[in-house]
């Protein structure tokens, strides 16, 4: 028990450079609050105490601001970093070594009392405000963006980005990468893509009036393209 203590603890200064102590880590952390009752509430509601489970993650959610329903289960070395607004429902299933910033909900898409949420894999990252829903599975060392809404499967090593999510495929650099203002963003990207080929067409058509290779009616316009003539 000391031992898997430990191991948090030391994943939370691996994973939050504010953390400055361990006594800070104790007096200060919601997120490592919210897991230890979370892992009191998970043994009551697997032992057939199911209203004291849920008191008992009441109690949490009044405390930390985070709502864990006790019957998701979570891997070991998880950080919830701040964590005000993060939900995780039923049926979730949480890696070892993962990382979830504020605002992220894990939550189901379903009204059957059947695998309803998320299965998050081992050292995946979660931006905040990010939104991961229904019976889908984000593969291990994968980045969710901040604001994203995930309702279909992450490969492994990827990045998912955007409403609805994109996925980007991208190389594991590091178990722990926290720079998210450089995910990338592919509509942006198809953008900029036929913002340059625009361009190149208007360069093209440039060169061809300079070299009088192709000229128009006094009457051309872009509804009648028909009256664009090119010289031979």
């Amino acid at each position: 028990m000391f031992d898997r203590l430990k191991s948090e603890i030391q994943a939370i200064k691996d994973k939050d450079p504010a953390a400055r102590s361990t006594l800070e880590i104790f007096l200060c952390y919601p997120g490592f609050y919210a897991l230890i009752m979370h892992r009191v509430s998970h043994y009551l509601w697997t032992h057939s105490f199911k209203l004291l489970a849920r008191m008992n993650s009441n109690l949490a959610r009044f405390l930390t601001g985070i709502e864990i329903h006790p019957g998701a289960t979570f891997g070991k070395r998880v950080f919830i970093d701040h964590g005000m607004g993060v939900v995780v429902g039923e049926t979730a299933e949480v890696g070892d070594d993962v990382l979830i910033y504020q605002g992220v909900i894990l939550g189901g898409t379903s009204t059957q009392k059947t695998k309803r949420h998320p299965t998050i894999e081992r050292g995946v990252i979660i931006g905040a405000g990010a939104k991961v829903m229904g019976n889908i599975t984000v593969g291990e060392f994968s980045k969710i963006g901040t604001g994203a809404v995930v309702l279909k499967d992450v490969p492994p090593e990827s990045t998912c980005v955007g409403v609805p999510g994109r996925i980007v495929k991208s190389k594991r650099t590091s178990l722990v990468d926290l720079d998210h203002n450089k995910l990338p963003d592919p509509v942006a990207d198809a953008i900029n893509t036929l913002t340059k080929h625009l361009k190149e067409n208007d360069e093209h058509i440039k060169i061809l009036f300079e070299k009088n290779e192709i000229c128009l009616t006094e009457d051309t316009n872009t509804e009648d393209l028909d009256k664009i003539k090119l010289k031979k």
